[in-house]
């Protein structure tokens, strides 16, 4: 029997229950994003979602070709049910081994699925972060998920010139802080950030 190399299974259970605990009223509360309210952190993980299991089953089209920065992502009056339903689907395609095998697309960019995993593992871990500390949850990311998304964002924060990409500048943290701490500097976002008020 071909085993994958990680199960998506346990981040992506935990970023839905991090979105079943947000309230209505939390919807515009700010987040560790600047331009983000809640609600879109909310909508960039459900087109996250969407387009990494597309790209997991090779089903490429409007889904993994639309760039993250295109527009801001929003959430509909079902994102409640269409949310965690998207978030277990994306898990379910990773856990095809041919997910894992040759090119595809996801954010517009043509990728090998290895590559791909990772950058999707990185949009769990942080966005999941994102969400919990502006909404005032507990959160702690799946190891093996977090693992993954460190040495992505380590490696992305060595390549340089990271100003005009998808992080911002990174935020020093002690080498002795916990991992999550680590990655999310990496982010480009302070591990310190809590909400106001």
């Amino acid at each position: 029997m071909t085993h994958t190399p990680l199960d998506f299974g346990p981040q992506t259970r935990i970023v839905a229950r991090l979105a079943e605990g947000v309230t209505d009223a939390q919807l515009s509360d700010g987040t560790p994003c600047p331009a983000y309210a809640v609600r879109h952190v909310l909508g960039h993980l459900l087109g996250l979602a969407v387009a990494f299991r597309d790209a997991g089953r090779k089903d490429l089209g409007a889904t993994t070709d639309t760039g993250p920065q295109d527009a801001l992502p929003d959430v509909g009056p079902a994102w409640r049910a269409e949310l965690p339903q998207a978030l277990g689907e994306l898990a379910e395609a990773w856990r095809d081994p041919a997910a894992w095998t040759g090119m595809t697309r996801a954010g517009g960019v043509d990728m090998p699925g290895e590559v791909t995993t990772a950058v999707a593992l990185d949009e769990l871990v942080v966005h999941g972060w994102d969400l919990a500390r502006a909404t005032g949850q507990p959160y702690t990311p799946d190891p093996a998920a977090l693992e993954h998304a460190h040495a992505f964002l380590r490696a992305a924060a060595e390549e340089g010139d990271r100003d005009d990409g998808i992080f911002g500048p990174v935020v020093p943290v002690p080498a002795d802080a916990p991992l999550l701490d680590r990655a999310i500097g990496l982010s480009g976002r302070d591990p310190g950030w809590s909400r106001r008020g």
